[in-house]
């Protein structure tokens, strides 16, 4: 059968060329091309008219969602699968995305009774036994785990489609980027092939309520590969963290048609698989009671529950014309603000010191509560003094140093003194950041 002969479109300017072309002779920017299929060159006939539905027309269903039986997963989900659904999970290479949902697999087989279709097109079935083995498979249910090598995309969906009892399945892509349609040239993982996989797989989720679950690579300034459409495209998006030499790893929703999307789920790495951690307070803290200098303590806000984690600033003398900044677990420009806070404020004379920050235990957060205990940190270690024993702080600072309330502050002080920490320092007790060096 012949093949269908496609077009590459301009993503810029929507401009059309028979072949890829590395710059676009319209609109003059560069590898803006993208492989589509053509549009259906018959004969038009005359469009139907399509009757609107007033919204009392419209039924109201209630969704019902189906238990992962993982209670970190059920909160970052927003309380579990909801079927017809496609989520994107993403994450660094070797971070755990297979071994999450390889659990995620087992959990809804052994505790739902669903067919799982893992869909693996970058490893072997028996690379896929050997980690289910690992995470502790039950022998009695695994002709429910049922294993698909294929990469292309039509191949794939014409199975499910024939499959007995779609309804009660769950389809895994790992990954998305190697999926491929014969009808497109591209390589697997260009954009044209990456984004028509999507669109037919998310076709395929909708007729049928077909939960899928894609896996996706993310490129070197830490997004998804491929087209941003592809965010746009699916219900969830959602990415899998963790330093890769320490156990804790983090699940956090960017994107979530059917819950919020500032929930995170904790997860601990084991030579078991991926282990649950339900109470993570204080687990970002250093246990040693005794303070030191450059550590601060304060209370982020992730999602529905509050989290006491430790500041910790590092300050020496520089001994280059340029002294360093490195900001880890904060955002780096709102490291750089505090630091000018610092210097105009506290008269730091920092353009001689290097200045390193990080939150312990490979945690991330954009929240300016944390930004008094960020200024405490530094100064402490300018100082070389130790904060005031068990003492929290809790406050966003401004760039003429006042001190702001902040959101949530009852649940952030219970949190904070349910671990011990009586001193809280907030808008209340300081109202500018000037009042640190009392405290010292």
């Amino acid at each position: 059968m012949a093949k269908n002969r496609t077009v590459f479109v301009c993503q810029n300017c929507g401009s059309q060329s028979p072949k890829w072309l590395g710059q676009c002779p319209d609109c003059n920017q560069w590898n803006t091309f993208v492989e589509n299929l053509p549009l259906a060159t018959s004969t038009r006939t005359k469009a139907k008219a399509v009757k609107p539905l007033s919204l009392s027309e419209v039924e109201s269903r209630k969704i019902s969602r189906i238990d992962t039986g993982i209670e970190e997963f059920n909160r970052v989900l927003g309380g579990g699968i909801v079927p017809g659904s496609v989520y994107l999970i993403a994450g660094d290479p070797g971070i755990g995305k297979s071994t999450l949902l390889s659990q995620l697999s087992l959990s809804l087989v052994a505790n739902k009774s669903l067919t799982v279709y893992y869909v693996a097109g970058e490893e072997s079935p028996q690379q896929i036994k050997l980690r289910l083995e690992r995470l502790g498979i039950d022998n009695k249910n695994s002709d429910k785990f049922l294993m698909l090598t294929q990469t292309d995309v039509d191949e794939i969906i014409a199975t499910l489609e024939n499959a007995p009892n779609i309804k009660r399945s769950i389809l895994i892509i790992d990954s998305i980027q190697t999926m491929t349609t014969s009808l497109l040239s591209g390589a697997a993982g260009s954009v044209g092939q990456t984004r028509e996989a999507t669109n037919r797989l998310i076709k395929l989720a909708k007729s049928r309520q077909l939960p899928v679950f894609l896996v996706g690579h993310v490129t070197k300034e830490g997004t998804v590969a491929g087209p941003k459409t592809l965010e746009h495209m699916v219900d969830g998006v959602f990415y899998f963290e963790g330093e890769r030499y320490q156990d804790l790893r983090l699940l956090r929703s960017q994107k979530n048609r059917f819950g919020a999307t500032d929930e995170v789920g904790v997860w601990q790495m084991t030579d078991k698989g991926l282990k649950e951690v339900k109470d993570p307070t204080g687990i970002w803290m250093d246990k040693d009671s005794k303070p030191q200098a450059g550590s601060a303590i304060t209370v982020v806000i992730e999602g529905t529950r509050p989290l006491a984690i430790e500041i910790q600033s590092l300050v020496t003398e520089s001994f280059t014309p340029t002294p360093k900044r490195v900001i880890n677990g904060i955002e780096y420009n709102r490291g750089q603000l505090l630091l000018a806070v610092a210097q105009k404020i506290l008269k730091l004379p920092l353009y001689k010191y290097d200045v390193f920050i990080n939150i312990s235990g490979g945690l991330k957060t954009n929240e300016p509560a944390a930004d008094l205990a960020v200024l405490a940190s530094i100064y402490s270690s300018y100082k070389n003094k130790p904060l005031p024993n068990n003492s929290a702080y809790l406050g966003e600072v401004s760039l003429l140093g006042k001190v702001r309330p902040i959101s949530q502050a009852k649940r952030r002080m219970t949190e904070a003194k349910s671990l011990g920490l009586k001193d809280i320092y907030d808008s209340s007790r300081i109202s500018y950041a000037l009042a640190l060096k009392k405290l010292i």
